[in-house]
């Protein structure tokens, strides 16, 4: 039997990237996976996909669309699956979106459509689930993070923002929890394959069409895949690490930052010298 046969698993944000690869592959390990996303369209045809890919193996997936940043729909998802499946064993926290761009060229309200998904959304998931868990005696938060908890992001810092709270939000939940059975795992992957750079908003820039804006984020040529980086996740969850911290590199990187402070600075400060080649705003004062 499977290891995770008949488990019940909640994936925000689980119509593309690193939340499509954890659906794909708890489902696969035979559990039973709410593909919960803002886009109906994408939740559904993951859902469809895993279902006809999983025949016969024991998984499941249905479509749970959801907007995160609203905790209502939130609470409702996490109510109806609870109830549909007699209980809730992991709830990944995984949605979130960026909008770059000097801080100059940053108002008030890109700030609070960032950290309304990538913090306030996490935390709606968790004051949904943690009771959940809490009644029943057990079953483990997971929420995606980032590098960008670790490191300065000179051109991003809503998002960076949202990822440096996530971690402390994760470890103080995580004591919390120890007693009452509830696990929590703080997830920080460094750059994986996703609709995450596709789809962020750059303030005050005007990319050529011949520039992506994963090169703005100074994304390698080569990132992970979300199939590898959801195998990666699920083993650390396994082992109920507090951090699942990836690919090495990232580990390794933190390591020198604290041996060598300056250096990840002189390397961030160069790529946002870069980026502001593309700047159109005129300075501003934000509102």
């Amino acid at each position: 039997m499977e290891p995770l046969s008949e488990k019940v698993a909640i994936v925000t944000g689980g119509g593309s990237g690193i939340g499509e690869g954890l659906c794909r592959e708890l489902a696969r390990r035979g559990a039973r996976v709410v593909v919960a996303d803002i886009n109906a369209g994408e939740a559904g045809r993951v859902a469809a996909s895993i279902t006809r890919a999983i025949t016969g193996r024991g998984g499941q997936a249905t479509a749970g669309p959801v907007d995160v940043s609203r905790p209502e729909e939130v609470t409702r998802l996490v109510e109806e699956t609870a109830a549909a499946y007699g209980r809730l064993d992991y709830m990944f926290n995984n949605a979130g979106f960026a909008i770059g761009g000097d801080f100059r060229d940053l108002t008030l309200d890109h700030w609070h459509r960032v950290l309304d998904v990538d913090l306030y959304g996490v935390l709606h998931g968790m004051q949904a689930a943690y009771p959940v868990m809490v009644r029943q005696g057990f079953g483990h938060i997971v929420n995606t993070s980032s590098a960008a908890a670790f490191f300065a992001a000179p051109g991003n810092a809503p998002y960076c923002t949202a990822k440096y709270a996530l971690v402390g939000l994760s470890l103080s939940l995580r004591l919390e929890g120890i007693d009452l059975g509830v696990k929590v795992s703080c997830v920080c992957p460094g750059f994986v394959r996703s609709n995450v750079y596709r789809n962020a908003e750059v303030a005050g820039v005007t990319l050529p069409a011949d520039i992506p804006r994963e090169q703005l984020a100074g994304a390698p040529a080569k990132m992970m895949e979300p199939e590898r980086a959801a195998r990666v996740i699920l083993a650390g969850v396994d082992r109920n690490k507090a951090m699942i911290v990836f690919p090495a590199s990232i580990r390794w990187g933190r390591r020198l930052d604290r041996l060598f402070p300056g250096l990840s600075n002189r390397i961030l400060l160069r790529q946002m010298r870069e980026s502001r080649r593309y700047r159109t705003a005129e300075d501003q004062v934000p509102s």
